[in-house]
């Protein structure tokens, strides 16, 4: 068993253009002095990170990890949720992802897809630089927008598209595989990877690769109405990192799942600041422990009521009173009569 590494908390909610969201000294000293021990650190922000100039020189690397190691932080991990949208995009969202794009590739996107690419594998070397072995993306969406089967899928459609998204991701997990860093896919609604059965054909298309894994939040899945405890069974070898994300689900005889397209404040399923939701983190905190889960534990705050900073806040205390220090031996130790191959044969009554 292992004790959880934390609390830390994702950034990215958190930056602005207001002291002392608005660089990474600042916010760091900031995300200390409210209880957290980790950063994890998106990408795409300049105001955090150079991605390239972090992949092609250590010694800038060593200086951003210098920067948070002054504050009393550690860097946990990078993210590049926004990129790794962008390897698989639907035309049919091009025009709302284009924004998630440098202006350069934008309407163009085979220049779009291949910068996403190249990001990633800036991120995965970028990683190394920084002395991690774990990285968090989304695997984005050729299909999402037949995720409910009307009209209906053609015949092979979900087969043909798990294939070129595995090939668009393959030589990237590869690359990871080089640097030696955990490629971790988000499960979260509007990827192609949204639950158990796509992740599973996806790792299928992949050859099982060993560094196609595993990013967890519970609470994606309790909006899915989907068993969060029973999937860490499941996959539990494959998670290498964890979101701390609350969330509650209400349906009523109005709406569902699928939230009437209405805001987050009126949905029957939201995001909730760490406490306020319905996750069981008791139980998800054991499993973790008992799995032997060696990652960092992260806050990543979305709350549709609650103030930024104050999630922030009472996130910190949340976690930090949530992991388990793990014991080192057993309760009824005390009541042990030492044994050896000899005596057990005479328990058994062999001898």
């Amino acid at each position: 068993m292992t004790t959880l590494k934390g609390p830390a908390i994702f950034l990215a909610q958190f930056l602005g253009d207001q002291p002392p969201f608005n660089n990474l000294k600042t916010i760091c000293e900031w995300a200390k002095s409210i209880g957290y021990i980790g950063v994890q650190i998106p990408t795409w922000d300049s105001r955090c990170i150079d991605l390239q100039k972090a992949a092609e020189s250590k010694t800038y690397a060593d200086e951003l990890k210098g920067l948070v190691n002054e504050a009393g932080l550690q860097i946990t991990e990078l993210s590049t949720h926004l990129q790794g949208q962008l390897v698989a995009v639907n035309p049919a969202y091009d025009v709302l992802f284009d924004g998630f794009a440098p202006e350069n590739v934008r309407k163009n996107p085979k220049a779009r897809t291949e910068w996403a690419v190249q990001q990633l594998k800036y991120a995965a070397k970028a990683s190394q630089n920084l002395g991690l072995n774990a990285h968090g993306t989304f695997s984005g969406a050729l299909l999402w927008q037949t995720v409910y089967p009307w009209p209906q899928r053609p015949a092979g459609l979900v087969e043909t598209g798990f294939k070129e998204l595995a090939k668009r991701w393959l030589p990237i997990l590869n690359e990871f595989d080089k640097y030696g860093v955990d490629l971790c896919y988000e499960i979260h609604p509007g990827e192609d990877l949204h639950d158990g059965a796509t992740y599973e054909m996806f790792l299928k298309e992949v050859n099982n690769h060993a560094r196609a894994c595993l990013l967890y939040d519970p609470s994606h899945f309790v909006l899915q109405c989907l068993d969060y405890l029973e999937y860490i069974d499941h996959y539990h070898e494959r998670i290498k990192m964890f979101h701390v994300k609350d969330a509650e689900f209400n349906p009523t005889g109005k709406q569902g799942v699928y939230g009437g397209y209405q805001s987050w404040i009126d949905r029957a399923g939201r995001f909730r600041s760490l406490g306020d939701g319905q996750v069981d983190f008791k139980s998800i905190f054991s499993k973790l422990a008992a799995y032997n889960y060696k990652g960092w534990a992260v806050l990543e705050w979305e709350c549709c009521i609650k103030h930024p900073e104050d999630g922030a806040k009472e996130g910190s205390v949340f976690i930090k009173d949530h992991i388990i220090r793990v014991t080192e031996k057993a309760f009824d130790d005390f009541a042990n009569t030492g044994s050896d191959e000899k005596f057990n044969r005479s328990v058994l009554g062999l001898d």
